[in-house]
């Protein structure tokens, strides 16, 4: 269950940053509310995964993976653009995490 957790960890620190993102400054207070609500749930479920899987590994999981998928939510969503450079970044962060699940030793204490 650990994964589980940190994936509605990822999917909800998404949600909140979107959100954050939508609120135009915090001007609108529905995408505000969302934001807030997402950063809530994102921590109760990474504080979840925490219980079985190091931090290290953990938070370098949930923050790559979310990074490389709010960059994909902005070029989508928001259309905002990103270079060759960028994208080259996004990619080895994605190399990162698969070297971790995959490779890795240490994910569970």
């Amino acid at each position: 269950m650990d994964w589980t957790h940190l994936g509605f960890a990822i999917v909800a620190k998404i949600v909140g940053r979107t959100a954050l993102k939508a609120s135009d400054g915090s001007s609108k207070l529905g995408s505000s509310l969302v934001a807030v609500v997402g950063f809530i749930v994102a921590l109760y479920f990474l504080e979840v995964t925490l219980r079985t899987l190091q931090l290290a590994v953990a938070y370098a999981i949930c923050a790559s993976a979310g990074t490389a998928l709010l960059t994909i939510v902005g070029v989508v969503i928001f259309r905002q653009s990103l270079d060759f450079a960028g994208w080259v970044g996004v990619l080895q962060i994605v190399a990162g995490v698969v070297v971790i699940k995959t490779l890795s030793k240490t994910e569970i204490h």
